[in-house]
């Protein structure tokens, strides 16, 4: 039984979160803009990997920003090359310590709170991790106090969602622009089993968000990515008109045969 919409109403871009293409005519000039053209899918990795290209951090600033979240993050994550069909992009590589714990949405909430992040990442990770809670809550018809993260309260995915926050508001963009999101066929592995996609938390957080079909067949968008495009306000559509001054090309850690692989990042000011 569904409990109802998922709304969100704690971020100030929320109110775009259902945009389409005609909102790039508000773009004023000089407005510092970041895209994201997911061909093939993103995932909290991929958005990760790309802010850090856009950002421009060097390891010992990645580690000082990991560290300041959770201490035994410190070194857990390095963005490094990777080719795939020959071309060359880049990957966040993550090496985390072993945890079986299982976290309430409270649990998470105290470790962003306790963390040494600004007060607007803390907020925009908080809105992505109760988004995420919500939707598994409406899923298992439970209240979203007490649903219990299993993936999603894992460390890989609180690194993910604190540092793809801090990054985002260390850039903070005047627009957030994504390309629609593809969605494939098939089926997916997780905690409770094998799932047809999109997996039901994406399922039902997909409500305000511009899709595509993708060829292939499998996973192309996970959770935390929605959650997050959700809790920084993206608006969908093709790309903006803009200067880049930065871009890079990102690779999650699947590929799909003979299909664009991975997700084009840029950072700029509108013109």
């Amino acid at each position: 039984m569904r409990r109802g919409k998922i709304t969100n109403h704690t971020n100030r871009h929320h109110n775009h979160s259902h945009a389409g293409e005609h909102h790039h005519a508000h773009l004023k000039r000089s407005e510092t803009v970041l895209t994201v053209r997911a061909h093939s899918g993103l995932s909290g990795d991929m958005l990760v990997a790309g802010l850090l290209r856009m950002a421009r951090l060097s390891d010992e600033e990645v580690d000082r920003l990991l560290g300041a979240i959770l201490p035994e993050l410190t070194g857990t994550l390095r963005l490094t090359k990777r080719k795939v069909n020959q071309v060359t992009g880049w990957t966040a590589t993550v090496t985390l310590p072993e945890e079986h714990q299982h976290r309430t949405l409270r649990d998470i909430c105290t470790v962003v709170s306790q963390s040494g992040l600004t007060d607007q990442a803390k907020q925009l990770a908080t809105d992505a991790f109760t988004l995420l809670a919500r939707a598994e809550a409406v899923v298992h018809d439970k209240n979203p106090e007490k649903v219990h993260f299993h993936e999603v309260g894992a460390l890989d995915s609180i690194l993910d969602i604190c540092l793809a926050a801090k990054l985002f508001t260390r850039l903070a963009p005047g627009r957030f622009v994504v390309s629609p999101l593809p969605l494939a066929d098939g089926y997916v592995t997780c905690a409770h089993g094998v799932l047809p996609v999109p997996a039901p938390a994406v399922l039902e957080l997909l409500e305000g968000i511009s899709v595509c079909r993708f060829p292939g067949n499998g996973e192309t968008i996970t959770p935390t990515a929605i959650a997050l495009l959700h809790a920084f306000g993206a608006v969908f559509g093709g790309w903006p008109d803009m200067h880049v001054e930065r871009q890079a090309l990102v690779y999650g850690s699947h590929d799909f045969p003979n299909a664009p692989n991975g997700a084009i990042f840029a950072f700029g000011t509108a013109r």
